[in-house]
């Protein structure tokens, strides 16, 4: 018989690799917060307030957008950056890009996030092909 395509690992595999796969998840989540839950909670509050922000015009994903806030203490979007104001007439707060998921990003994350979604992007539409199989494989899910 041929050897399989594809083999299920036993219980005791799995049991045995648990702790390595544990100790490998809070070494990447001890290097990148970004799976701490109250990251997660604190950016999605921001995203949730950064959508009530006043803005005249319909925003659209892919921008970056300048958020100001007048001296009535309003805070309101704008597509002009302190750049091409010259003499902003009100405090400049901070620049973020609008995702296409609707989330956003500060400006001085837009770099490393755009790098993560283009990674995404590659892993996602990069065509995998199975081998070709003529019957069925069950080996390693009986005993």
């Amino acid at each position: 018989m041929n050897s399989p395509l594809f083999a299920a690992p036993s219980l005791g595999d799995r049991s045995r690799e648990a702790p390595r796969v544990r100790q490998t998840c809070t070494e990447n989540r001890n290097e990148s917060s970004m799976w701490s839950g109250t990251e997660v909670l604190d950016e999605a509050n921001r995203d949730a307030d950064l959508h009530h922000v006043a803005c005249n015009l319909v925003k659209k994903p892919g921008n970056i957008y300048y958020m100001y806030r007048r001296e009535s203490g309003q805070r309101y979007f704008s597509i002009v950056s302190p750049k091409e104001w010259g003499t902003s007439p009100h405090e400049f707060l901070g620049a973020y890009k609008l995702q296409h998921d609707m989330s956003w990003t500060p400006f001085e994350d837009i770099e490393r996030r755009d790098a993560e979604i283009n990674i995404l992007d590659k892993l996602l539409s990069r065509q995998a092909a199975l081998p070709p199989c003529t019957e069925p494989n069950f080996q390693g899910l009986t005993k």
